[in-house]
């Protein structure tokens, strides 16, 4: 099935999921007049780009603020769908390695939109993700998905690490 984020039904609050994450600094470095970011689940510098930063920037706020545990986290998942290869920005597991978010990120400049929830849809087709997160940095939409029924609630915010 495919989403249809509802911005016109949420708090104006709740799209600051990010909070002060970005006062956070993140490792990087100038490689040949190129910046490259940190990546700690990676564990290596890749080049900067818009989307990497927020990537990077949810990783930061989902262990630093949400407590979940990097070592549970996956980077550029490959995922297929329809006999397609595509790549899940980032997924979050449970202990027991169950994808418990499934992460989009967009570039800051690009709005977050259906298409941005049918792409994730994609990526959840066979995971079956309990959280969806939808984000450009600047505007975040988290929802769980009821998979008996089909439906989905918007939250304020990912929810703490779930125990």
């Amino acid at each position: 099935f495919f989403f249809h984020p509802q911005p016109a039904t949420r708090d104006p609050l709740w799209s600051r999921g990010l909070g002060d994450v970005y006062k956070r600094q993140i490792k990087n470095r100038l490689v040949n007049n190129s910046i490259q970011i940190f990546d700690e689940v990676r564990k290596g510098y890749f080049k900067l780009t818009p989307e990497e930063w927020v990537r990077q920037h949810v990783i930061n706020y989902l262990v630093h603020y949400k407590n979940y545990p990097i070592g549970l986290m996956q980077v550029e998942k490959l995922v297929k769908y329809n006999n397609l290869n595509t790549r899940a920005d980032l997924i979050v597991n449970s202990r027991e390695l169950e994808p418990i978010i499934l992460v989009e990120c967009k570039a800051p400049n690009v709005k977050v939109g259906k298409d941005a929830f049918d792409q994730i849809a994609k990526y959840n087709f066979s995971l079956k993700a309990k959280y969806l997160y939808v984000t450009n940095g600047l505007a975040h939409y988290c929802c769980t998905i009821n998979y008996e029924n089909g439906k989905m609630k918007f939250l304020k915010d990912i929810p703490e690490k779930i125990k």
